[in-house]
């Protein structure tokens, strides 16, 4: 019983990696994509919405929820995706790709304050210490403490984000007991299409180019419907602060592929932030208890 259940487990770390290596690719494309972050964020979720529905559709599978509550939890979940998908794309295009991820990368602090609250889980001091690690990677990477500073503006765009993606992240461990991790993705995703509509319509800048519509298409399916289905199917067998942590490796991966892709040299100040960030990350899952 100790080995399956181990095994399972190990499967559900995979399930994580696997997501927020697609997670830490997907930054990049709000420098590739020539349009502001609402219009990415939405064409992000439009594209994922519709692959995710025709995925259901192909496999003759329910689209039912079993309690209205359910459905309406998941519609709020939409709307905190929706907030979470522009602010994290808005801080990279008002910084760098290396600073909207380590920025994002603080949110495993807000899981770990937020979780026992939610789900009467006890807070460690590991626990405790791994995030405050976390946010300390984040606050070496700050240049100046001024608003007039574009770089510190997209650092506190980041930090919205990674709240947002704090409360999704428990909130989706919740829908993991229930659902399956594709149907809470299409109903989370199809939920913040809708959302931003109006903004998009009323504002007018979804007007994406042949190219755009291409990476908009990979960015939606790849990175985001097949990401958000990992990450969430994962859930089932972590507990939500453990998914964080090992959420805050997409820091690492969006500087990786920065450099690689897209020539973006990380600074000292970068570079100090992703080791604080990886090596809590590390020293977190080599000391988690068995019964967690």
């Amino acid at each position: 019983m100790g080995g399956r259940k181990a095994s399972v487990k190990r499967r559900g770390l995979a399930a994580v990696h696997g997501a927020v290596l697609l997670f830490g690719l997907a930054g990049l494309f709000a420098r590739w994509i020539a349009l502001n972050a609402l219009a990415i964020a939405f064409g992000r979720v439009l594209f994922s919405s519709v692959a995710l529905g025709l995925f259901r559709l192909l496999g003759k599978r329910a689209f039912r929820v079993a309690e209205k509550k359910d459905l309406m939890r998941l519609l709020i979940a939409g709307a905190i995706l929706a907030l979470h998908w522009w602010a994290f794309l808005a801080s990279i295009q008002l910084s760098t790709v290396a600073v909207g991820t380590l920025t994002f990368a603080s949110f495993p602090l807000f899981v770990t304050l937020l979780e026992p609250l939610l789900f009467h889980r006890k807070l460690s001091i590991r626990s405790v210490a791994a995030a405050l690690t976390i946010l300390l990677g984040v606050i070496v990477t700050v240049p100046a403490f001024s608003f007039e500073n574009r770089m510190f503006r997209g650092i506190l765009v980041g930090l919205l984000s990674a709240l947002a993606y704090a409360v999704l992240t428990l909130m989706n461990k919740g829908f993991a007991a229930k659902y399956d991790g594709a149907l809470t993705a299409f109903y989370e995703q199809a939920s913040a299409a809708l959302i931003l509509l109006p903004f998009v319509l009323q504002s007018g800048c979804f007007r994406p180019t042949l190219p755009d519509l291409g990476l908009l298409l990979v960015l939606g399916v790849v990175t985001t419907a097949l990401a958000h289905t990992l990450f969430i199917s994962g859930l089932k067998t972590l507990p939500a602060r453990t998914a964080g942590l090992c959420s805050a490796l997409e820091t690492v991966y969006g500087i990786l592929f920065a450099l690689l892709l897209l020539g973006e040299v990380p600074s000292l100040r970068e570079v100090i932030g992703c080791l604080l960030i990886l090596g809590a990350v590390l020293v977190h899952q080599l000391t988690e208890p068995r019964e967690e």
